[in-house]
């Protein structure tokens, strides 16, 4: 069985908020996430936040999560790699280890997640302007 990832899209007037909480595969699986945005995206991205749930439903130590442009870029820049599964970790173009800004036009994104374990839970939050 596959991971799940439900997708809200919110746009106010020149910034577009796109959540996805991610559960990754039940036991038997390879503890992964796969979604995609309903529409496609332009602009630069500004932000990016990665949240692990907590309780039961944390993600494994050291998962990894990538968000992919339609070119198949990593607009998050690696920064999703190798996540702790207790601390929220918020992105932005300066301040981030590797820098985020990244241009999309017209273009969906991609959610993977990966080595999350069985049955695990977890955000993404992109803002673009």
């Amino acid at each position: 069985m596959a991971g799940t990832v439900v997708v809200t899209e919110t746009r106010w007037s020149g910034v577009k908020k796109i959540i996805f909480d991610w559960t990754s595969a039940a036991p038997v699986a390879d503890g992964n996430a796969d979604g995609v945005t309903v529409y496609p995206y332009e602009g630069v991205i500004q932000r990016l936040v990665f949240i692990p749930a907590t309780g039961g439903d944390k993600p494994t130590a050291a998962y990894d999560v990538r968000v992919l442009d339609s070119d198949g870029i990593d607009v998050a820049a690696g920064n999703g790699a190798d996540l702790s599964d207790t601390v929220a970790l918020n992105c932005f173009p300066h301040s981030a280890t590797k820098p985020i800004e990244h241009i999309i036009a017209h273009t969906k994104l991609t959610l993977e997640v990966r080595n999350a374990g069985n049955s695990k839970k977890g955000r993404v939050v992109v803002y673009i302007r």
